[in-house]
């Protein structure tokens, strides 16, 4: 894409960050507070899925 994004484009690409942050802050918590490795672990993941993704459609 060229230019400014549409404006449902940046919403949704603004509520995909507010989701990572969510995400992230979530599988830290559940690694180091709830002792559930594995979910926090699959969380940071998910994360930076998003993030990727978020990155590609912003490239």
């Amino acid at each position: 894409m060229t230019g400014t994004l549409p404006p449902m484009a940046a919403v949704t690409l603004m509520l995909t960050i507010a989701a990572i942050l969510a995400l992230v802050a979530g599988g830290v918590w559940m690694i180091a507070k709830r002792n559930e490795r594995q979910r926090g672990v699959l969380m940071i993941v998910c994360a930076v899925v998003l993030l990727g993704n978020v990155l590609i459609w912003t490239i």
